[in-house]
């Protein structure tokens, strides 16, 4: 077992507690809150809120919740909640007593959840299986993203963050992730970053010194791929994959990544944004990146995304040695 397993939890009690409540079968993961994130005030601050937000909302239909894992996982008040707000009629029991029937309601819920989002796969931070297994981490992004979508004025706290671990059940035993997640926006820097966007003025009022910046950049890329026997001469179309930009990433980072991590010769769609997404995770985990990314942007080969990526890891490693 992965000696830092044991390390996240703050007593041998809520390990033995976690290991008998929670079976991750083998090559899978589970992410969760570490304990000790839980006592975060601003947490639970958004969590309170949240909550008088759903009693609000429902309070003619007489539904009150009490605990956001415990009263959404069966996906009654997510039902009601979603035919209130968004007027949306689904085609599903009210009540569902089983947790098969649980399990079909949620994935209605939830699919519904993300056509009326427009939220692509790849962009969710929940599913069925989360929702159900009652992970607050997974419950909160949904109520968030609800939130902000049909409630945009709500005064929601800003830059709420918690630390997580990833466990994750391989051959060779439990291997652990600790990272920091955002649940809810890091607003001074989304404004600053609107405000003050350098490629914005770059693209808008100095394409003629665009060519300049693409030349800094595919220098100190090529510096540190090179040894990789890469080359990277076109910003647009090289990097739309997420290859190279995760091969970077572990020079840089000074980490190997597994091949089987990650698309080498991605076929798809899926697959590119598969890739992308994991360097932005891996970006956004090492505290590289803290604005929000559309991976599809990446993907369909949007330079300003790109360079903006690039941006990140150029302005902390330009004077990094091959």
């Amino acid at each position: 077992m992965d000696p830092d397993f044991l390390n996240v939890f703050t007593q041998p009690a809520a390990v033995n507690q976690f290991l008998a409540e929670n079976v991750i079968p083998q090559g899978e993961k589970r992410k969760l809150i570490k304990p000790t994130s839980m006592n975060n005030p601003k947490l639970e601050e958004l969590k309170l809120l949240l909550i008088d937000w759903i009693n609000t909302t429902l309070k003619e239909e007489h539904i009150v919740v009490k605990s956001l894992e415990e009263d959404l996982y069966d996906g009654l008040v997510l039902h009601h909640l979603l035919e209130n707000l968004g007027s949306l009629k689904l085609d599903v029991d009210k009540i569902a007593l089983t947790e098969n029937k649980q399990r079909q309601k949620l994935s209605v819920i939830l699919e519904a959840v993300a056509k009326c989002l427009q939220l692509e796969e790849s962009q969710l931070k929940w599913s069925v299986e989360s929702i159900l297994t009652k992970d607050l981490l997974s419950t909160l992004h949904l109520l968030v993203a609800i939130a902000k979508h049909f409630e945009p004025n709500l005064a929601m706290p800003s830059n709420v963050q918690v630390e997580t671990i990833t466990i994750e059940n391989t051959s060779r035993g439990l291997k652990t992730t600790n990272a920091v997640e955002y649940i809810t926006e890091n607003k001074e820097n989304l404004e600053a970053q609107s405000k003050d966007d350098a490629f914005d003025e770059l693209f808008s009022r100095a394409p003629d010194k665009l060519d300049a910046v693409k030349k800094v950049f595919l220098q100190f890329v090529n510096q540190h791929v090179g040894k990789l026997g890469l080359s990277v001469k076109d910003i647009e179309s090289q990097f739309a994959d997420g290859v190279i930009l995760l091969l970077l990433i572990g020079q840089l980072e000074g980490y190997f990544l597994n091949l089987r991590d990650f698309f080498l010769t991605p076929a798809s769609t899926t697959e590119m944004l598969h890739n992308v997404n994991l360097a932005l995770d891996l970006l956004t985990d090492g505290g590289l990146l803290n604005f929000s990314v559309n991976s599809e942007d990446v993907v369909n080969g949007d330079m300003k995304t790109t360079m903006r990526i690039l941006y990140c890891l150029y302005s902390k490693y330009k004077t990094k040695e091959t």
